[in-house]
């Protein structure tokens, strides 16, 4: 929602950053053991699979793509899918004709005699692989979810058994862990991570991606939260949106502080859970809709390369 001039904030009044800081910020690396495992067996599995499906979230398509996916995964047929285009259904009717023409088109090795079509499913965590699966089986066998779901990374922890999505073609999918980069390569590419929810929020600071979230929502003039939380008009400083936030919601602590008198109980309020509920209301695409990568994407040189 674009703010209309003059309703919810003051050009005059309000201080807007120009950049993000990150300084003291380090960047979060996040690569436990099933994930450097899940590689392996993705790398062990491919003499199964005719094609590779990567899933990546639509809101930052450019940053934190696993460049390992190519260098280990690579000798097959690559689509690339951006999910979550808008934080709404993906129209999954046209990956099952792309991904027939992809093999159908190249040579197939040893799997040239075999009827049926084996995919897997790649990306980093939490981006959708598994509802794309579930979305194709719905669509095409009118079935129900074979891969489990969920709102947070790291929901499926090994490569699973291969589940039918089509009958014409007879096509079956894997779905594989998430798996990032050992090494993100600056701190902004984490917090886009982060605030999509491929990263566990912990790691980065529920406050920090918040802010980052904040920080963004007012660059590309994206007002909604101003009227989802009755804020009045908008701010540019996270502690006070937080703190409106967590009384607006009820979201408070009572903490004893200690004076001269004798302990008093103080009520202050939850600035971890504001922060929480601000990013979900985000991720749940009540906020709005946000490109993370637009600087990128305005650069001359993000149009020389594409995956087909």
């Amino acid at each position: 929602m674009r703010i209309p001039a003059g309703v919810l904030w003051s050009a005059a009044g309000a201080a807007w950053r120009n950049g993000f800081s990150f300084a003291g910020q380090d960047v979060a690396r996040w690569f436990p053991g099933h994930m450097a495992k899940g590689l392996k067996k993705m790398q062990s599995s491919l003499k199964l699979v005719d094609c590779i499906i990567e899933v990546h979230d639509a809101r930052i398509p450019l940053s934190g793509r696993n460049p390992l996916f190519q260098e280990t995964l690579g000798i097959k047929p690559h689509l690339l899918v951006l999910n979550k285009m808008d934080l709404a259904d993906l129209k999954e009717k046209q990956i099952v004709p792309l991904v027939t023409e992809l093999i159908e088109s190249g040579y197939r090795y040893h799997r040239g005699e075999n009827l049926e079509y084996c995919i897997m499913v790649i990306g980093v965590p939490n981006v959708g692989k598994s509802s794309l699966i579930n979305s194709l089986r719905r669509q095409h066998l009118k079935k129900g979810k074979a891969s489990p779901v969920g709102g947070h990374p790291g929901v499926t922890k090994a490569v699973m058994s291969r589940v039918q999505v089509c009958e014409r073609p007879l096509m079956f999918l894997l779905d594989t862990p998430g798996v990032l980069t050992p090494r993100i390569q600056d701190v902004e590419t984490g917090l886009k991570l982060a605030t999509c929810g491929t990263i566990l929020d912990h790691l980065v600071g529920e406050d920090i991606i918040a802010d980052y979230l904040l920080f963004t929502l007012n660059k590309q003039q994206q007002f909604r939260y101003v009227e989802h939380y009755d804020l009045g008009e908008a701010c540019d400083d996270i502690g006070s949106v937080l703190k409106k936030i967590a009384i607006k919601l009820k979201k408070i602590n009572k903490v004893k502080v200690l004076t001269g008198t004798g302990d008093v109980n103080v009520i202050q309020p939850d600035y971890t859970a504001a922060a929480y509920d601000f990013i979900r209301s985000f991720r749940s695409g009540v906020l709005g809709q946000v490109m993370f990568d637009t600087a990128i994407l305005e650069e001359p040189q993000a149009n020389s390369g594409s995956d087909s």
